[in-house]
């Protein structure tokens, strides 16, 4: 008798380990039929083809595995995969062609209201919306390749769009050709790592009263506006790119309203403005390295308790710009290329504080046509008269401690 309950007791377990083939060489050749017949915990093995189903949804716990990259081609008219369940493992599949819509959001895949779903190693390409997270839980996005082809920002929609969840993982994704690379809203205590966003039309990464998040070893490059962090606090940003973000209205990193934040070991190359700060109070901003922008910082007079610790600043048209004349922010034995005191004791501190806001700086900020006399005499005989004699520039705008050397970043 006690066997026999043994058996019982193994029966559940030994039932829902099922596989169902789907493709032209099997008995079941189409995704939806294969759908209809798995149960819980079963794993669909959809095997090369190109298969047009319109929308397909996923209702149990299952793993769907493409091999070969199966294609679901949406025909511009449907979304491809829609996901209503839990434990729900998606990998293998190039997806292609979802409808185009503002109304309803047609995506390439979108989990609705779900917990613990996987996205693995997709190629999803010219689809209006990539991946769409909404009311998520420890949802992990991997190893995918999201591209669109549209001209237009208001006719496509993001990369990875993430509404109203929590603990999701965007993890070593490539995403190019959306309107916003990664869009966050509302996300709480997640982390986006590793990914590579590029030539997006307008953000690489938009990021909106999202808390307690981190994005780390990220790259965004040549994208519409750069990156921006809004209506924020609490998040982590160590050791990104921001790169070849140029435009009249662009930035590599904007930062609007946001608050008790950590920037730290990242890398603003060749924007036309590296970090643009409004609104801003409570950031540490530790150990960058700031080379070949058009303004390393723009730090408007809304922004205080700012730090500025550890930085390089080199090759950079202009270092710094504000528009106000009452600074309270710190600057602190940052590196800066531009400046030319001395070091009598060798302590690789400079002897004289560096004024990092120059005359022409200002200038710049009401008047932005004087552009046209950047390099003229004129303009260096002023602003070598500033330095000796300040006038206009704010006071407090200073670094008390500048470093001789750069700093390794």
């Amino acid at each position: 008798m006690q066997k026999f309950l043994i058996i019982l007791f193994f029966i559940p377990f030994w039932a829902q380990a099922h596989s169902v083939h789907i493709g032209e060489h099997f008995s079941i050749r189409s995704i939806k039929e294969g759908l209809k017949i798995v149960h819980e915990n079963d794993t669909l093995f959809v095997h090369s083809g190109w298969y047009k189903e319109g929308n397909i949804i996923i209702e149990l716990p299952i793993t769907l595995i493409g091999i070969d990259f199966p294609i679901l081609d949406g025909e511009n008219k449907f979304e491809l995969l829609s996901i209503k369940s839990n434990h729900v493992l998606v990998t293998g599949f190039k997806i292609i062609n979802s409808g185009f819509a503002t109304t309803d959001d047609p995506c390439g895949i979108k989990i609705y209201d779900s917990k613990n779903v996987t996205i693995k190693n997709n190629i999803l390409e010219n689809n209006f919306f990539g991946i769409y997270l909404q009311y998520c839980k420890n949802c992990i996005v991997i190893d995918n390749t999201i591209k669109s082809k549209s001209v237009d920002e208001q006719q496509i929609g993001n990369g990875i769009h993430c509404w109203k969840s929590d603990s999701l993982q965007i993890t070593h994704n490539v995403i190019s050709g959306h309107r916003d690379g990664i869009y966050f809203e509302f996300v709480t205590n997640s982390l986006i790592w590793r990914n590579i966003s590029y030539e997006n039309k307008r953000y690489g990464l938009h990021f909106m009263f999202s808390n307690d998040d981190a994005y780390i070893c990220n790259v965004f490059r040549k994208n519409g506006a750069g990156v921006a962090v809004m209506y924020t606090k609490k998040v982590m940003m160590f050791n990104n790119t921001f790169e070849d973000n140029w435009g009249d209205a662009a930035y590599g990193l904007l930062f609007k309203d946001i608050s008790d934040s950590y920037l730290i070991g990242n890398k603003f190359l060749n924007n036309t403005t590296g970090l643009h700060m409004e609104g801003t109070s409570r950031i540490a901003i530790e150990n960058n390295l700031f080379k070949e922008n058009g303004w390393a910082v723009k730090i408007s007079a809304s922004c205080m308790d700012n730090d500025f610790k550890h930085n390089n600043f080199i090759s950079n048209t202009f270092d710094a710009a504000t528009n106000g004349s009452l600074v309270l922010n710190s600057f602190k034995e940052n590196y800066w290329d531009k400046y030319e005191g001395y070091d009598l004791n060798k302590d690789q501190i400079g002897d004289i504080p560096f004024h990092p806001l120059s005359l022409y700086a200002v200038i710049i900020e009401t008047m932005p046509s004087a552009m046209l006399l950047y390099r003229s005499f004129m303009i260096t005989l002023l602003d070598k008269s500033e330095k000796i004699l300040p006038s206009i520039t704010p006071d407090n705008f200073i670094d008390e401690s500048p470093k001789m050397k750069p700093y390794s970043i």
